[in-house]
């Protein structure tokens, strides 16, 4: 259920609240949770330390006085010390502070040295400025000081929304978050800070998650798990698409053969390689399964594609930079079928995004799906780097203006539809980081595609299935081991979302 893969927002946490609170519990109710939450994390990891817990001045502060008088009554050595004056404390964090029968002392008198761990509750998700003066200094000391530290919500200085650090930011060993993770958990370079991350259930109904209808999610199976595609038993091997793939030139044709059998592998009926006629046997040689096309230019591979039984189609992975691949794009685009563009087939528009833009947008009967790593994205939507603050509100706005599902690669990989849905990617291991790897990708998502999985769900499910296939390989990958490894990650995913046949 994509309710379980959500990501809250600072602004719809604060919602969440409201709503709770609105339903009858009480704020100083959820605060108790929160911070008894966090104590039985402590007692639970730290049995036995010396606790310092750092306060700020708002409710995050709020929850770490309530858990620093939980783990005081458990028996642990405990002391605060507060961001600001206690007096300045308003609402529920006022009288958490009040209930706290130890001494508070200023933030700059923190005793590190005396103690094992620290809790940071100074700042929380919905940090909106960077940090400086005393409690930039203070941070500093913590990171320096080699104490284990447990964050409450997120690392103070780790901006909830983006994940980007603002100014400087606690270093944690475990961060303990309420309801629902924030996207700055999963984002770089947030999710590094966090450490080992748990969620904690502090009495919010999970009802108020349809009032609130987040648009943000982390990529999972249960997100997409409805989308995947199943096996006619009385089915053939066109029901199951036919996936075309263009090659570059005869030097120039390993990228899309890696594409071409990921699509087979992600179980596309049939995969069809399109080249001009030197690259055949190039081809040749290197292919069985997939077969084989000539079309060396745009008129002939729009010829292929009026056969509508390709119903989808890749171009770019070492297509080259030249006006006959760019007039290839286009001939895909007028086509009926599914496109993924990826790699030259953007990088050919970054002096006239909006030719390729018009040309997606003259035919809205079929899904495109692009796939930018940074440059590429920078180079085709420069644009949006101004206009959108954080990773997946960049990707959004492209895909706004693209009227395309847009995957921005990268270890935090953000799938962005035109319908405002994003997902964030969290399974990709740095071994991905290999020449190819991308090629793969792009096959993947064709392969689901050809099996006319909706485009956002294939994206998504591709970049999943992208990142299990390279963990089941683990040390020592290189680009050809990932789509002997697809039919390992999918068959998974598919046993554990198996439905009743009734």
């Amino acid at each position: 259920m994509s309710g379980s893969c959500a990501l809250l927002t600072p602004r719809e946490m604060y919602e969440a609240d409201r709503l709770a609170m609105a339903g009858g519990i009480s704020g100083t109710e959820l605060m108790e949770q929160a911070g008894a939450g966090v104590a039985q994390a402590v007692a639970r990891d730290y049995a036995g330390r010396r606790v310092l817990v750092l306060a700020g001045p708002g409710n995050n502060g709020g929850d770490g006085f309530v858990a620093a008088r939980q783990l005081r009554h458990q028996g642990f050595d405990v002391s605060v010390a507060l961001y600001g004056q206690s007096a300045a404390l308003r609402g529920d964090a006022a009288q958490a502070a009040a209930q706290w029968p130890g001494r508070v002392s200023p933030l700059a008198e923190a005793d590190l040295a005396g103690a094992d761990l620290v809790v940071d509750a100074l700042f929380g998700a919905g940090l909106s400025r960077d940090i400086d003066g005393e409690a930039l200094r203070l941070i500093d000391r913590v990171n320096q000081s080699g104490r284990a530290v447990m964050a409450v919500d997120i690392p103070s200085g780790i901006d909830g929304l983006t994940g980007e650090v603002r100014g400087t930011a606690i270093r944690a060993e475990t961060t303990v978050t309420f309801f629902r993770k924030k996207p700055g958990h999963v984002l770089m370079p947030g999710r590094l800070y966090c450490g080992k991350l748990e969620v904690i259930d502090i009495g919010i109904p999970e009802g108020v998650l349809e009032q609130i209808g987040p648009s943000r999610f982390e990529n999972r199976p249960a997100l997409w798990s409805h989308a995947l595609p199943h096996l006619d038993p009385a089915g053939h091997k066109y029901g199951r698409g036919h996936a075309l793939a263009v090659s570059g030139d005869k030097w120039h044709t390993g990228a899309i053969r890696l594409s071409a059998l990921a699509a087979l592998r992600s179980g596309a009926g049939l995969v069809t390689v399109a080249a001009a006629a030197p690259a055949l046997d190039v081809l040749a040689n290197h292919l069985t399964a997939i077969m084989l096309a000539e079309a060396g230019s745009a008129d002939a591979l729009a010829r292929l594609l009026e056969d509508h039984r390709r119903n989808a189609v890749l171009i770019g992975p070492a297509a080259g930079v030249t006006d006959g691949t760019r007039a290839k794009v286009l001939a895909c685009l007028a086509s009926g079928a599914a496109v993924v563009l990826d790699a030259d087939a953007l990088t050919l528009f970054a002096d006239e995004p909006s030719a390729l833009f018009e040309a997606i947008a003259a035919r809205s009967d079929r899904p495109v799906v692009m796939t930018p790593h940074q440059g590429e994205f920078t180079r085709l939507f420069g644009a949006m780097e101004q206009v959108a603050r954080g990773k997946p509100e960049r990707a959004l706005a492209a895909a706004h203006r693209a009227g395309a599902v847009v995957i921005l690669k990268g270890p935090d990989t953000v799938i962005a539809s035109p319908d405002g849905r994003i997902a964030i990617n969290t399974n990709a291991p740095p071994i991905l980081a290999t020449a190819g790897s991308g090629d793969v990708l792009a096959g993947i998502i064709l392969g689901l595609l050809a099996q006319r999985v909706p485009a956002w769900e294939a994206a998504a499910m591709g970049v999943w299935l992208h990142g299990a296939a390279a963990a089941r390989f683990g040390a020592g990958l290189i680009a050809e081991d990932l789509p002997q490894r697809i039919p390992q990650a999918l068959q998974a995913v598919l046993a554990e979302t198996a439905q009743d046949p009734r």
